[in-house]
């Protein structure tokens, strides 16, 4: 097959959830179990840092890789969803994994996955574990799909886990309040292995703690620690929270030598090191064009804060969500004083342009309905004078199709 009709073959298999939602969520481990003792165990062949988390996790996960690169480790990386090639989900040091890799692979286990009824994720994350076991990296930063306690994922036995925050997404499937959905990204901390937590919040603190002492797994709560004030080439004010994260895993990651200058270079480097894209990321200037993967309230929240703090004419927005997401709360969030570009993503779980005008119309938002992402970015590019500002988001779609 070719690379083209491989990804067209995985993409057409059981639906995965960024594109359908919660009709694609399995919830159980035993086909990667199963898978990976096929593979002959990969997972284990490797060592690991696991991270789990509502947000920042993507962009901790790209911290902790840029560092440890910077120290001299051959690195795996393992993240998703994807937002312009599948490949980005698999990278060592920085670079992606090869299309004849991807390729080999699933003509090699196809038999495997159609018997078995593997979904889009178990087969890729059985894919990541073993490129990286053949490719052997001295570490693999691995991130959490969804959840945690029953995510693909969570089979890995890592030196340290992190868990950045927690908010409210994918409360169909993980639950309706802070509580249930921390017990949810809870499930990766292992017995005996230290765990971080970014960020201290009173509705999850005591069951990360309780959790903790259960599996006798040392506890550091990030905003505990003493540090320095580091910058990184990851925009977005949100990012400070991160960091404290990745410095507090990488004080626990015993039988690695990482040096100050490491963290500072590493996080300094982080876009050119591993490719991130999509982080309060500039796409152009005059009129200044950001966005952001930002999805849910906890994410949005931080980015309206941050754009709060810019000086610029006229604010245009264009916005589009999928349709599981509580889009009226989402809403909320917004300013009433600027240009609303009203967009569907390309994929099925894409909310309908029509509907979310109507939407923003009963919120006291103004704006006109584009048929697609690309139409309503082009529209308001024409729309912008040169000091206005563009912000591009409401789902990690959204950002794919513009970046």
């Amino acid at each position: 097959m070719t690379y083209k009709a491989t990804l067209n073959w995985l993409f057409a298999q059981l639906p995965m959830y960024q594109k359908k939602g919660a009709v694609a969520y399995k919830g159980k481990l035993d086909n990667i179990r199963a898978f990976c003792d096929h593979l002959e165990n990969p997972q284990g062949r490797f060592k690991s840092i696991h991270v789990a988390g509502t947000n920042g996790k993507g962009s901790s996960c790209h911290m902790l890789a840029s560092i440890l690169q910077q120290a001299g480790y051959k690195t795996g990386l393992y993240t998703s969803p994807h937002l312009k090639d599948f490949r980005e989900r698999i990278r060592v040091n920085g670079k992606a994994i090869s299309k004849e890799e991807v390729i080999g692979f699933v003509e090699n286990n196809r038999q495997f996955f159609e018997y078995h009824e593997m979904s889009f994720f178990e087969m890729t994350v059985g894919m990541a574990f073993d490129y990286f076991a053949r490719q052997e990296v001295d570490i693999a930063v691995i991130e959490v799909g969804l959840g945690g306690r029953l995510d693909s994922t969570n089979i890995i036995i890592p030196e340290v886990s992190l868990i950045t925050n927690i908010g409210y997404d994918h409360m169909d499937i993980l639950g309706n309040t802070l509580e249930k959905i921390a017990m949810e990204k809870a499930g990766i901390i292992k017995r005996g292995i230290p765990v971080v937590i970014s960020e201290r919040q009173p509705e999850t603190e005591m069951i990360f703690t309780l959790l903790a002492n259960q599996r006798q797994a040392a506890l550091t709560f990030a905003e505990d620690l003493e540090l320095q004030e580091y910058l990184t080439d990851l925009k977005g004010n949100y990012q400070s929270k991160n960091i404290k994260g990745v410095i507090g895993t990488l004080r626990h990651l015993k039988g690695f030598t990482i040096e100050e200058d490491h963290i500072v270079l590493g996080l300094k480097n982080v876009v050119p090191t591993t490719g991130i894209l999509g982080r309060w990321q500039k796409l152009q200037e005059r009129p200044l064009v950001i966005c952001d993967t930002a999805h849910n309230e906890e994410g949005l929240q931080e980015v309206l804060q941050q754009l709060g703090q810019l000086t610029y004419g006229k604010l245009h927005l264009v916005l589009g969500f999928a349709k599981d997401k509580q889009v009226e709360a989402l809403l909320l969030l917004f300013p009433q004083d600027a240009r609303y570009y009203f967009v569907k993503p390309d994929v099925p779980r894409g909310l309908d342009q029509t509907v979310l005008k109507q939407l923003a119309k009963n919120m006291g938002l103004k704006g006109k309905a584009y048929g697609s992402v690309q139409k309503g970015f082009k529209k308001a590019l024409a729309k912008a004078k040169p000091n206005d500002l563009i912000y591009v988001g409401g789902s990690t779609f959204v950002v794919a199709e513009v970046v």
